[in-house]
């Protein structure tokens, strides 16, 4: 205890303590996410069959054709953590990870420490819409442990006057570990593709700043040579994942996607009239008001990555919180190095004997409350998980479905396409889910068409053969469908609606192209 109270006399490690505590609850979700439900799916099925799905087995649209599994290291992880230790562990875990970036992003921030705190305090409010139980918290903590190795080999201490780094020479040997740590990130989530396009935005920054005369090239040449030499090294291990040279255009063919963009929320540019956006607009303004009054303009290898995250945050909300690693830096560097004031016990009353000794006890009692309001917040999530579900999710339609016999083929709500895998596969397949990548734009559009009853919108479920519709009752196809005599309703509640063809269907019939697969759950949740 004594050794802890010694540590703790250093303001920097106890206001690091605090922070991390206060990000490990300010991360945790429940474990609620639409897609979430589909991981575990998919994560099942890697366990029990011994491989990697190369073709979809879940839908009945897109039966047997090729899909990239380009989550399927997260879908094992999420899967076995379940597994073993229930949404608790998924949560804590999700939390974990996500909190791992936003420290490395502290440790980024120039500058006094309590700065460097406070900009990631804010990052973190900002980028919160993001959160969850997702694979995308892993692009987020692989792109700031990128970025910290790549500015701690820098010999300008990541070009940024006022260097967070106070201690110790710049380290080139680090930027090695980038391999490996790629080699999983690229594993784990799409999102790999953000690593070498950082590193192209530094390399093209360096050369900048060469060309305008900022940097030296004898200075630059041997950084450029280790960036370039490391983005090829990147690129070359791209295929060593399962889905083998399919996923170097898959991250492009994700941002080319109309289909996504019109149906996926995340997808969406940011609404700053919505309170949820109102701290990254803050963020906007500090980033505005940084660059106008820096005392020393970034350097191109700091504004260029910048740039391209400021039209990535614009164009989509799931890229705001790379958004927030590289503008929080910026922001604090532009604080005042010294603050005007304190709110240190010392100035804010006389100094009496004993204090000095007073004060790592109270910085312990900080963070031990703080610890614990985290764990709490840990625990209140896991216990009300079910309640959580139960609110996100039509369980009981669920539950009606798995109790009856109904045709196996069902045009489910997208939000709850994921869940439907996770609670009814095999006995029933989806025309849509969570996996956009998979359907492509042609079956989103007609998702949305009959969804929204749209031009045509009929004869998408005439040509699909569809006899079982599980939507929203207030969706427009379930009040359409309400009115026609040739559908009925099987089961209502306040969530959902389930409505059963009674007439004729035109259209191609499926039970031929759609063949179950041979695979069936060892356990079915």
């Amino acid at each position: 205890m004594s050794s802890i109270l010694r540590a703790l006399r250093r303001p920097n490690l106890a206001l690091a303590a605090i922070l991390l505590f206060g990000l490990l609850g300010m991360t945790a979700r429940s474990a609620t996410d639409p897609d979430l439900w589909w991981h575990l799916r998919t994560g099942q099925w890697i366990v029990e069959t011994g491989h990697v799905p190369h073709s979809d087995p879940f839908s009945f649209t897109r039966a047997g054709s090729a899909w990239v599994s380009h989550e399927w290291l997260s879908d094992l992880i999420f899967y076995e953590l379940w597994k073993h230790g229930g949404p608790a562990a998924l949560i804590v875990f999700s939390a974990v990870v996500t909190t791992l970036g936003f420290m490395l992003l502290y440790l980024r921030c120039p500058g006094k420490r309590y700065w460097a705190a406070a900009a990631t305090a804010l990052g973190a409010v900002a980028a919160a819409p993001s959160f969850g139980v997702r694979p995308q918290m892993f692009t987020f903590t692989f792109g700031s442990l990128l970025l910290w190795l790549l500015e701690r080999a820098d010999p300008e201490r990541a070009a940024i006057e006022h260097s967070a780094f106070e201690h110790g020479d710049a380290r080139p040997e680090l930027l090695f570990w980038i391999l490996p740590l790629f080699l999983l990130w690229l594993n784990l989530h799409a999102g790999f593709a953000l690593g070498p396009a950082l590193l192209f935005a530094y390399g093209v920054g360096l050369l900048l700043e060469t060309a305008l005369g900022n940097t030296p090239w004898r200075e630059a040449r041997p950084i450029l040579v280790r960036v370039l030499l490391l983005l090829l090294a990147c690129v070359a291990l791209v295929p060593l994942n399962p889905s083998g040279v399919a996923l170097y255009r898959y991250p492009l063919d994700t941002l080319r996607s109309h289909g996504m963009r019109s149906i996926i929320g995340e997808w969406f540019s940011p609404d700053f009239h919505q309170t949820l956006y109102r701290p990254l607009l803050l963020v906007w303004l500090l980033l505005l008001t940084a660059l106008a009054t820096y005392r020393s303009r970034p350097k191109a290898r700091i504004l260029l990555p910048l740039l391209l995250t400021v039209f990535a945050a614009l164009d989509a909300v799931r890229h705001i919180p790379i958004f927030v690693l590289l503008a929080m830096p910026v922001i604090a560097s532009a604080l005042p190095a010294r603050a005007s004031f304190s709110l240190s016990p010392r100035a804010l009353s006389p100094s009496r004997p004993g204090s000095a000794r007073l004060r790592p006890l109270f910085s312990a009692v900080v963070i031990i409350l703080i610890a614990a309001m985290a764990i709490v917040k840990w625990f209140t999530l896991a216990r009300h998980q079910e309640a959580s579900v139960d609110q996100a999710f039509p369980d009981r339609a669920v539950d009606f479905l798995r109790s009856a016999n109904y045709p196996s083929n069902i045009f489910v709500y997208y939000d709850w396409g994921g869940y439907a895998i996770w609670k009814l596969y095999p006995r029933y397949r989806v025309f849509a889910d969570g996996r956009a990548d998979l359907y492509g734009d042609d079956i989103l559009h007609q998702f949305q068409t009959a969804l929204d009853l749209g031009n045509g919108w009929l004869d998408v479920l005439n040509n699909w053969k569809i006899h079982i519709v599980f939507v929203p009752p207030s969706c427009a196809l379930a009040q359409a469908l309400l009115l026609d005599p040739d559908w009925q309703v099987a089961f209502s509640d306040a969530q959902a609606v389930i409505l059963l063809r009674s007439g004729p269907a035109g259209g191609r019939d499926l039970s031929a192209e759609a063949q179950p697969s041979p695979y069936v759950p060892r356990h079915m949740p």
